[in-house]
Order: C-alpha cells, then sequence, then structure tokens
C-alpha cells in the first residue's frame, strides 16, 4: 500500500490521465447500448412518444411481473428471434432486464442493425419495481 500512495505521489499527472480515461472508457461503453433512462422517462416516452418497451429477462421472471405493453425477447434468445424486432425500427425501443446489464449490449446489437432511437432503462426492473411502478402478471 505504501507503494502505491508512493507511485501517486510522483507521479501526479500519470495518474490523473489514467483515471480520465478509465471515465472517458466507461462513458463511452454506456453511450454504445443506446442512452440510458430512468423509469419516469419511460413512462413519458410510452405515453407520448409510442415507445416500445423490450423485456430481456427470461420468460418466468416476465411472466412473474413485468411493465405494461411490453414485448418478451429474453436475452439468450435475441441471436434466434432479434429480426422479430424489425418491426420496432421507426418507434423509440427502451430495452428493459433485471438490473440494467444485459441492455447495453443489446442495444448495441440494435444500433449495428439500423435502429436509431435506442434506450435503456438504468436500473432495469430492480428500479422500476424500487420505484413503486405498476407491473402486470
Amino acid at each position: 500500500m505504501q507503494q502505491v500512495i508512493e507511485f501517486i505521489s510522483q507521479h501526479p499527472v500519470l495518474v490523473g490521465l489514467f483515471f480520465t480515461l478509465v471515465v472517458a472508457l466507461i462513458i463511452t461503453e454506456r453511450k454504445k447500448g443506446g442512452e440510458s433512462i430512468t423509469a419516469q422517462t419511460l413512462v413519458r416516452l410510452v405515453n407520448k412518444d409510442n415507445a416500445v418497451v423490450i423485456d430481456l429477462r427470461d420468460k418466468n421472471e416476465f411472466t412473474g411481473g413485468h411493465i405494461a405493453g411490453a414485448v418478451s425477447l429474453p436475452y439468450t434468445s435475441y441471436a434466434t428471434r432479434g429480426d422479430e424486432l424489425s418491426a420496432y425500427k421507426d418507434r423509440p425501443v427502451v430495452l428493459v432486464c433485471k438490473i440494467g446489464q444485459h441492455s447495453s449490449a443489446i442495444g448495441s446489437k440494435l444500433i449495428k442493425a439500423g435502429f436509431t432511437d435506442i434506450k435503456r432503462l438504468s436500473g432495469g426492473m430492480t428500479e422500476w419495481v424500487g420505484a413503486g411502478l405498476p407491473i402486470v402478471k
């Protein structure tokens, strides 16, 4: 630990540059899968802009409770069923998973497939339920 502190004190510019690059990498990677939005923004997008919600959780989690009107497309099924989403290419698409880890990967694939308005629910269904918003079973 002493060596780490000594290195930081002797190379503040190098350490600052390293942390700046790490933050830039994180921001870039997060944006690749679409913009991260809050649950309240999702509600507004669905009500005003006719956004479609794609639920990436497995079938059991989906039937246990999902956002009203959500389309179920499990993350593991994207390779075989991803073309089903082409019907939504001209609408805003909001990707939802359990805690937000899978939506970025699928978002990147959809952007490469030509989708232009991809968003991800920050915190996934965990955030939705935590905010006390309704689910359909």
